[in-house]
């Protein structure tokens, strides 16, 4: 498929075709659900924020004016969903589980060298809704603390702590998967 095939399909949901719609979901599924994924505590999960994410595209389609690449506009859409996944989430509860006390381990160099793509998303996962949260935004998405801050209602403090011990729990997990392999 082409970009032109993607401006039909685009000019398709404007006028709510769907077929068009059909195609551009088909079309962008693998890459919104490696999205989703990461800011997800399961496979279940990221599909409940594709779809909601792609019922938003639909529905705001007017939105994207064709100003740089349409996958740009649409990774967004998806990051933004899962944002406000998770502060409903916090909405819905008033306090979180206390977090675990994160023990210095250090990881050794080759790790990583054990670990598919896959492997790393299911270890992500593991991280509890908050740290997911702000290390997904930090680490993959490349907002600053104070953005983070912004977006999810917390203090730029906490934002730094939660990556601190997204990344101590995450070494943990890349350890022990290692010494697995």
């Amino acid at each position: 498929m082409n970009d032109t095939n993607v401006e039909i399909w685009l000019e398709g949901c404007r006028k709510q075709d769907s077929e068009c719609q059909r195609l551009l979901y088909r079309h962008f599924y693998n890459y919104a659900l490696t999205i989703c994924l990461r800011y997800a505590a399961s496979r279940d999960e990221a599909r409940e924020i594709l779809n909601d994410s792609f019922v938003k595209i639909f529905s705001r389609i007017d939105r994207y004016t064709g100003q740089g690449p349409f996958k740009i506009w649409l990774g967004r859409v998806i990051v933004n969903t899962a944002i406000d996944r998770y502060r409903a989430l916090c909405r819905a509860r008033t306090s979180e589980a206390p977090g675990e006390a994160a023990d210095s381990i250090e990881c050794a160099p080759s790790a990583l060298d054990y670990l598919y793509h896959e492997d790393l998303i299911n270890l992500i996962q593991q991280l509890s809704t908050s740290y997911r949260m702000v290390f997904n935004l930090h680490v993959v998405e490349g907002y600053t603390h104070e953005e983070i801050a912004e977006k999810l209602g917390i203090q730029v403090g906490t934002s730094k702590s939660n990556l601190m011990k997204a990344k101590e729990k995450l070494k943990r997990l890349i350890l022990i998967t290692s010494l697995k392999a």
